[in-house]
């Protein structure tokens, strides 16, 4: 069974992170490709542009976006289970400075059910 971790993508990456995915639809600002030491991209398990671009303007609808985006990841259930199956320590890394009430709260219940 995998392990998820979640972590901002600026924090120093460590051997403890296992398989290293960035779970956001965009690059993050400042920081170097050979530098984030990413493994994985996933764009299909993060929010499409324009659920982002709604739930931005609409943060405090959670139970909305929450909704949406679960009908996005319902599409792609081949990208889920590469996650699952990616290896026995997976880091989910966002350049969200605050990781609660954000995308990663419905992959992370998603991937672990």
């Amino acid at each position: 069974m995998t392990t998820f971790r979640v972590k901002r993508i600026y924090d120093e990456p460590t051997a403890e992170d296992g398989v290293r995915v960035l779970a956001d639809r965009l690059w993050p600002r400042g920081l170097k490709k050979q530098d984030a030491q990413i493994e994985l991209w996933p764009k299909d398990v993060t929010p499409s542009t324009a659920l982002r671009t709604w739930y931005h303007e609409h943060p405090e609808e959670f139970g909305e976006f929450e909704r949406r985006y679960l009908e996005e990841l319902d599409d792609h259930p081949e990208a889920l289970d590469e996650l699952r199956d990616a290896g026995e320590v997976v880091t989910l890394l966002t350049a969200r400075k605050e990781i609660e009430g954000s995308h990663l709260d419905v992959l992370l219940a998603v991937l672990e059910a």
